[in-house]
């Protein structure tokens, strides 16, 4: 992990892992996000952004079918504290006003854990402090994950 004090970002890490691993990528993602509850999730299609969200509900102990939000934008899990967690997949949205439209700016809002892909087609309406998580298939099965505070 690296603290900038001049960068743009406060908090850069790159992770490692094959799928299998996953969980566990999942766990140190949440740990080093202290409490930062929005997160856009980068990556080509394909690269495992619906499947690193599934395991971060279930960190989050959500117990719902986690699958893409693709033709319902949005997605809504109960996590064990019984709190909403989002998902969003932003894809077939063209813009903000879309997006607005379609209450993304209610979730990413709301206070409770939202999990956005795809978030280049409305980046004005994230909120300061996203998360950014960058995912690159470096081989059939593992992952680089860039994650940018």
């Amino acid at each position: 992990m690296l603290f900038a004090i001049a960068g743009k970002y406060l908090c850069n890490m790159d992770l490692n892992f094959a799928l299998d691993e996953i969980q566990q990528a999942a766990e140190k993602i949440l740990k080093a996000a202290a409490g930062k509850k929005v997160f856009a999730l980068h990556g080509e299609m394909g690269a495992g952004k619906t499947t690193l969200v599934h395991a971060l509900c279930n960190v989050l102990g959500v117990k719902d079918l986690v699958n893409s939000p693709t033709y319902s934008i949005i997605n809504e899990y109960t996590a064990a504290n019984n709190q909403p967690v989002y998902h969003l997949d932003l894809y077939r949205l063209s813009n903000e006003q879309e997006a607005f439209y379609a209450g993304v700016e209610d979730c990413l809002y709301s206070g409770n854990y939202c999990f956005a892909e795809w978030p280049e087609k409305a980046p004005g309406i994230f909120p300061p402090g996203t998360i950014q998580l960058t995912l690159t298939a470096t081989g059939d099965n593992t992952r680089k994950l860039e994650f940018k505070l």
